[in-house]
């Protein structure tokens, strides 16, 4: 009598071994289509853990049948009605055969080719090499022994660092990358990883009435060495001058060939540096008592010197900003700004800055883009690797119509600034007016990674979502937002994507009823999205009445896509200077930086 066979031979004997084989092939192929094409079409990214799930749960099942059934020359039949001549024979299983091996090749072949890549990019980095002519100033220490000289000490940083950037052959990421591991426990290799430079300038300044001690070192990553330290002990006076030779000595250290003479830093009165750098500071809390307070300090540094530019242009800059908190009104505000911005450029024309602050008020409060173009390509010419210029330009590319370019300049920017939260918000508006949302959700995401309390951002990350087809993804972006103006506005859009409608209208009077002369261009794009069609016109004609200056980002605004079919819209842009052939005779050269 033949003894029973053993389960493990049953399940050989049945052929549910080769089944699972071929399953686990198949469906490891099947998600790597899922995970590397259906990105690309922007299929939702819960489509591709569906196929995972149902992989998972299908393969008991493929087991089951295997056991149970077996394919024949005559078919597929019941285990119990097959014989043993019939068994694993004929075409059809030959076929199953050959195709599961088929597919197992493939299957290798395709794993071989990833782990491949996977160790080139990990022999190389992934990344592409680091220039040896990049440098990172980090915000030096303040040592003084009050410990209230922190924006002296960063000042004295951000004009080297700016001093150092003006070099071409010089990679120098600016201020707002460098100063963001400040007060952080960040190791200065990881610094430099992130930052993407070959080497680090670090330092401390001790400050006591007019007497200055400044200490520098200059640190080659890669090994940890210091190439070059000093100590300078100077009396204030001196301050420009020991910044120059600092930037001299960097410069000699780093064996950097200049194509012209190395730039030297602006003097002015030392008394009046001191209270620029104070404004500086101060500004940057972005609140209407800090700009207040700033405004101030810009206007003494000018009574001590008048012809001091950057504090001309400093003050602009907070009296843009100002109208953007809704401190002033537009009006005022940029024609105040406007006359700062003049007065620096009737001091110094070659002043990059200037150009690039009038440039912004031709393009937000003048609707002047030829007179915008003119300003922001003598910028870049005086300053073409500046990433505040580079932004500025991108965003005027981006209301020419000029999508692609615009894009590719903010990405730019972002090579110079890979920390800076603004030029990662910047970057998130190009790629999305480019319809690449997927792109702009990680920059946008990227922004609240590295500043979780940045206003709008959540807002702006719910607007691309709700683009993109994810509502109740978008609300729950917007439901987190801080800023009540951008959470008002962004509301609204993603009860009407929900299908909300009383909460949708609720939403929408609350706005207006609170911002409707500040935010009369953001209601258009809220009526637009929501489709309604002759609302969104309306608001657009109060947009013009009110001067409002977000008109400047109406041609990139994809918010507005279901109404760019209405008969009404091109002469609406006509009326503006904004249709398409308006826009192509405005000249405007733009070269990306090296």
């Amino acid at each position: 009598m033949n003894a029973k066979p053993s389960f493990f031979a049953e399940l050989k004997r049945r052929n549910v071994y080769k089944v699972a084989v071929a399953y686990a092939v198949v469906s490891w192929l099947l998600i790597q289509i899922a995970t590397q094409v259906f990105p690309f079409f922007e299929v939702p990214n819960w489509t591709v853990r569906l196929v995972v799930v149902l992989l998972v749960l299908g393969f008991p099942v493929a087991l089951v049948l295997s056991w149970a059934f077996e394919i024949t020359p005559e078919g597929i039949k019941l285990e119990s009605e097959v014989g043993p001549n019939e068994r694993g024979k004929g075409p059809i299983a030959r076929r199953v055969v050959g195709i599961t091996i088929a597919l197992a090749v493939v299957a290798a072949g395709l794993l071989a080719f990833q782990l491949l890549q996977s160790r080139l990019a990990t022999k190389t980095g992934g990344e592409p090499d680091i220039p040896a002519a990049s440098i990172a100033v980090l915000p030096f220490v303040d040592m003084s022994q009050a410990k209230d000289q922190g924006y002296f000490s960063d000042g004295i940083s951000e004009e080297l660092l700016n001093l150092l950037g003006k070099i071409p052959q010089l990679k120098v990421p600016s201020r707002t990358s460098s100063f963001f591991f400040k007060d952080k426990q960040v190791d200065i290799s990881e610094i430099a990883r992130q930052l993407r430079v070959a080497h680090v300038l670090e330092g401390s300044v001790r400050k006591n009435g007019d007497e200055l001690r400044i200490t520098v070192q200059l640190i080659h990553v890669a090994d940890g060495y210091h190439l070059w330290s000093e100590t300078y002990d100077r009396n204030m006076n001196d301050i420009f001058k020991v910044q120059d030779e600092i930037a001299a000595e960097v410069v000699r250290e780093l064996k950097v060939k200049l194509l012209a003479a190395a730039p030297k830093v602006r003097t002015t009165d030392p008394r009046a540096y001191a209270l620029f750098l104070q404004a500086k500071g101060v500004a940057r809390q972005f609140t209407p008592e800090a700009f207040a307070k700033s405004d101030a300090l810009y206007r003494q540094a000018l009574e001590i010197d008048p012809r001091y530019v950057p504090a001309w242009t400093g003050l602009a800059a907070n009296l843009r900003a100002e109208v953007g908190m809704g401190v002033m009104s537009g009006q005022e505000g940029y024609a105040r700004a406007r006359e700062a911005a003049e007065k620096a450029l009737a001091i110094d024309p070659e002043y990059a800055p200037a150009h690039a602050a009038l440039g912004l008020s031709a393009m937000q409060s003048d609707n002047d883009l030829a007179g915008a173009a003119r300003h922001l390509e003598r910028a870049l010419a005086l300053d073409p690797t500046g990433v505040s210029v580079l932004s500025d330009s991108a965003n005027l590319l981006s209301s020419l119509g000029r999508l692609d370019q615009a894009l590719a300049l903010q990405e730019a920017a972002l090579r110079r600034d890979p920390i800076s939260v603004a030029t990662l918000s910047n970057l998130g508006a190009a790629q999305c007016a480019t319809g690449r949302y997927d792109e702009a959700i990680g920059s946008y995401r990227a922004v609240l990674r590295l500043s979780p309390g940045r206003g709008g951002a959540h807002a702006q990350l719910g607007m691309v979502l709700l683009q993109k087809g994810d509502a109740a993804a978008a609300l729950a972006e917007i439901e987190q937002e801080k800023n009540e103006p951008w959470k008002m506005i962004a509301l609204p859009m993603a009860y009407c994507a929900l299908g909300r409608a009383a909460e949708a209208e609720a939403a929408r009077d609350a706005l207006i009823a609170k911002y409707e002369k500040d935010w009369a261009y953001n209601i258009a794009y809220v009526h637009a999205f929501c489709g309604q069609t002759d609302k969104a016109f309306e608001w657009l004609d109060k947009a013009v009445a009110y001067q409002d200056a977000g008109l400047s980002e109406i041609v990139p605004q994809t918010l507005f896509n279901k109404i760019h079919s209405d008969p009404r819209w091109l002469p609406f842009l006509r009326k503006l200077g904004k249709a398409p052939e308006q826009l192509a005779q405005i000249k405007f050269k733009v070269a990306l930086p090296q």
